[in-house]
């Protein structure tokens, strides 16, 4: 967490990422870089593609999801990761454990956007790796936050040099233009930002933004902050005013879907706009240690009703689990609750219509009504936020290395005609690695 301080910084005394970010791009015009920041890969009208969300703690959790991707990546043009690449800090020095050796069988190129975490690092790492950029001459920052921000760690070149030797074969190589970008194909743009630390797009990202998505194709928004999470709505500012989404839900530019990671689970929710509905995403649960869905109050946002929110862990089984962790680090065993029991409680809770047939022989009792009030899935009498902490730190606090795991990534498939997004569960337990679970599919017509 102090690794990581520089979230705190950023929230307390302004966020540096669009003036850093500035001078990341000013370079890569010098170097000639494609003024429009375009990927075209060698695809038709018809290709596949993985989306993996803020994979990168290099622990059991992350190498969990890769038998399944492999597999299912196994004819796909490409891999996205959307957000938080290297935890802690986006550090350079971390690649190897955390990218290279981890896909180093996944045999065609990674692209990628960065999140808050590789932003600790001054996008040092990001940078080095996915453009080929040398670093930036550092500029001094004074003031408080200058004097307490963490600096980027200076690149250990051979090291680096040997971790790129996993990923080393023509197939596999891949440089970007920068940490923002568009991959062009014949039926479909991919439109990649980079929304910083605190989530603000700079103004000479957001003109680009604006002349990218006047393609007349359909598109789609990889961000590293959702647009809608938790049943909350947060669309990225604009520098000059305005938000992201205000840009995706214009119909001239043709937005199907925004797709961000950033939070560690799975959650969709389809917004109706006019006369279209846009498929809001987020897909975090690529490596990073899991939030919690049981926190997630009944679904409105938006319009969306909640028997078409989607999300992965289903509310239940996230609650249940939880409840065994807990009862275990606390010595409480009344803590526990069963997943039918957990189902029971959060259907009460939600009032919605479980993905699972409910156990009617399960009656709420008082014990499980105070388990559920501790782990933030049964309000208190009071104003208490628990589900609030428990997103905002215990989550954070009770990552685990054994199986099972509530991992998750997304397979695309895009014709002329659909894009069908299908989320794909990884569990670390082996009739997951021989057979993903198929948790959610949605398809999207582009004609």
């Amino acid at each position: 967490m102090w690794r990581s301080r520089n979230e705190i910084l950023a929230g307390l005394f302004g966020d540096p990422s669009g003036k850093v970010r500035r001078r990341w791009m000013e370079a890569q015009h010098v170097r000639g870089v494609d003024p429009d920041y375009r990927i075209t890969p060698p695809v038709g009208g018809s290709f596949q593609f993985l989306i993996l969300g803020d994979p990168g703690e290099g622990d059991a959790s992350q190498y969990a999801v890769v038998p399944g991707m492999l597999k299912l990546g196994k004819d796909t043009a490409f891999t996205i990761i959307a957000s938080d690449v290297i935890y802690p800090t986006g550090s350079g020095n971390e690649y190897g454990d955390k990218f290279f050796r981890p896909y180093q069988a996944y045999d065609a190129p990674i692209y990628a956007i960065p999140g808050n975490h590789d932003w600790y690092d001054g996008l040092g790492g990001f940078m080095r790796v996915f453009c080929d950029a040398p670093p930036l001459r550092p500029t001094p920052d004074r003031g408080v936050r200058g004097l307490l921000w963490r600096k980027p760690e200076k690149i250990d070149e051979d090291r680096l040099a040997e971790a790129r030797k996993l990923r080393g074969s023509p197939d596999q190589r891949s440089v970007q233009p920068g940490p923002y970008w568009v991959i062009e194909s014949e039926s479909l743009l991919v439109v990649g930002i980079d929304t910083g630390i605190k989530g603000v797009i700079d103004k000479e990202q957001v003109a680009w933004l604006r002349r990218t998505s006047l393609d007349p194709r359909p598109k789609i928004l990889v961000t590293g902050k959702p647009i809608y999470t938790r049943n909350d709505y947060k669309p990225s500012p604009l520098e000059g005013g305005g938000t992201v989404d205000d840009i995706v839900r214009d119909p001239a530019y043709r937005y199907v879907a925004a797709i961000g990671g950033d939070v560690h689970n799975y959650q969709r929710y389809p917004v109706r706009v006019g006369d279209r509905v846009i498929q809001y995403v987020v897909t975090g649960g690529a490596g990073a240690f899991m939030h919690a869905t049981h926190t997630i109050r009944r679904v409105d946002v938006a319009g969306v009703h909640e028997d078409d929110f989607r999300c992965y862990p289903l509310r239940g089984d996230s609650l249940s689990f939880y409840s065994q962790l807990y009862a275990r680090r606390l010595r409480m065993k009344w803590l526990y609750l069963t997943p039918a029991e957990a189902a029971c409680i959060m259907a009460d809770q939600i009032g919605n219509t479980p993905v699972r047939a409910l156990d009617t022989t399960t009656v709420i009792t008082r014990r499980m009504r105070w388990a559920a009030r501790i782990l933030g899935a049964w309000p208190w009498p009071f104003r208490l936020p628990v589900d609030k902490v428990f997103h905002r730190y215990l989550s954070e606090l009770s990552d685990w290395d054994e199986p099972p795991f509530f991992k998750q990534f997304l397979h695309l498939s895009v014709t002329p005609e659909q894009l069908t997004v299908r989320c794909f569960a990884a569990t670390g337990c082996l009739p997951a690695e021989q057979d993903p679970p198929m948790e959610d599919e949605v398809v999207i017509g582009l004609s």
